[in-house]
């Protein structure tokens, strides 16, 4: 069952960018100065960052799964 731009898709955008502008190349000392790095990307990218507005409902949730469970049915 695919739901489109659904929570993980945001977490995949936020560890890709951290992943290729903190963690790459890994040339930290220490856990410390991991530690340091990803706190201040966290704090920049909390400010550049634009907040997504949630439009799916449970109602969504709802008529998504029951025409997944009719396909289920029909195909069994």
């Amino acid at each position: 069952m695919t739901i489109h731009a659904s929570w993980l898709n945001q977490v995949e955008i936020y560890f890709s960018a951290l992943q290729r502008r903190v963690l790459s190349p890994n040339d930290f000392e220490n856990l410390s100065d991991l530690e340091n790095r990803i706190t201040d990307f966290q704090q920049l990218y909390e400010t550049i960052a634009k907040p997504f507005e949630w439009k799916f409902t449970r109602k969504d949730m709802k008529n998504v799964l029951d025409k997944f469970n009719n396909k289920q049915k029909m195909a069994a």
